[in-house]
């Protein structure tokens, strides 16, 4: 047993408490929850009477949150949100196995996405659901069982299994350049820049024995945005191979240089310590189990411009 009944409030209190929280008034609560201010109010009322706690206080032009009831009120919201995200689970996959992934955009679509295809013939119970993060998080606080994580193995009470490494490629629109140019002239450009890359662009020129520093330009967060930038001809961009070789299939970019660089960091599918739920534990073997080349596929030489 969870918990004694006496402290489950039913879920038509727990609705009306949350929507009244949110909004501010009973009436407005009574309006999106298709109920008289009548009906919510007693909702309020029983609901206090069994926790015994007063959730609001009573004033002459209506009702204010107590810090008690703030505090209860976010976590009621929680619980609801959880459920939600159970129900939605259960209606994706009825059969149960429903694993959900937070993902890196780029390499979440063009690297990881295939494999999971392949996976998903392997394994047609469990249902695979994409969500996008692009920072740690603490497990115990997001609706994933595992995540996609690039850099070193410096996220806290996780394990760990390496994926890729990244090779990473200056690219430009073909109006930009009239052909791979030598490493110095990119400097003359306008150079666009990761977030989480904050040193990409002085590395690359590093490898390149070309002196770089104090570079500015453009900032994005992804790398599908900084893609389109420099398609768009905004300037040169330094994306994973896996993307930009992608982009110079489509004739939208080319190499603005010769010459690929191995990024300092991995990328790993991480997920919480202990043991992992089945969904899970078979996608681990499963990736475990790929041929090595299968997972260094994004090391192979660049074709095209």
């Amino acid at each position: 047993m969870i918990a004694p009944r006496r402290f489950l409030p039913s879920m038509s209190s727990l609705l009306a408490f949350e929507a009244v929280e949110r909004l501010g008034s009973a009436t407005a609560a009574a309006e999106e929850l298709s109920l008289t201010h009548s009906a919510v109010s007693r909702q309020l009322k029983v609901l206090e009477g069994q926790l015994g706690v007063p959730l609001f206080r009573r004033e002459r032009h209506g009702m204010a949150v107590t810090p008690a009831g703030r505090d209860y009120a976010q976590a009621v919201r929680d619980s609801l949100r959880g459920l939600s995200r159970a129900s939605l689970k259960l209606r994706a996959n009825p059969s149960g196995g429903s694993l959900n992934l937070a993902i890196l955009p780029a390499f979440g679509m063009h690297w990881l996405a295939p494999r999971l295809h392949a996976f998903a013939k392997d394994h047609p119970e469990v249902t695979v659901n994409l969500s996008t993060r692009l920072a740690p998080f603490e497990f115990d606080r997001e609706p994933f069982d595992a995540a996609i994580h690039f850099g070193q193995q410096d996220w806290q009470g996780v394990q760990y299994l390496e994926l890729s490494r990244e090779r990473v490629v200056p690219v430009c629109a073909p109006s930009l350049l009239p052909g791979p140019a030598a490493p110095e002239a990119l400097l003359d450009l306008p150079l666009l820049h990761l977030e989480s890359r904050p040193s990409g662009w002085e590395e690359w020129f590093a490898a390149h024995d070309t002196r770089a520093e104090g570079l500015r330009g453009m900032l994005f967060d992804q790398f599908a945005t900084m893609a389109e930038a420099a398609a768009l001809g905004f300037g040169v961009a330094l994306l994973p191979d896996y993307l930009a070789e992608a982009e110079i299939t489509r004739s939208r970019l080319m190499r603005a240089a010769h010459g690929a660089t191995e990024a300092a960091g991995r990328y790993y599918l991480v997920w919480p310590q202990g043991t992992p739920r089945p969904a899970l534990q078979a996608l681990v073997k499963w990736l475990e189990t790929q041929p090595k080349d299968e997972l260094s596929e994004t090391l192979r030489p660049l074709t095209g411009h």
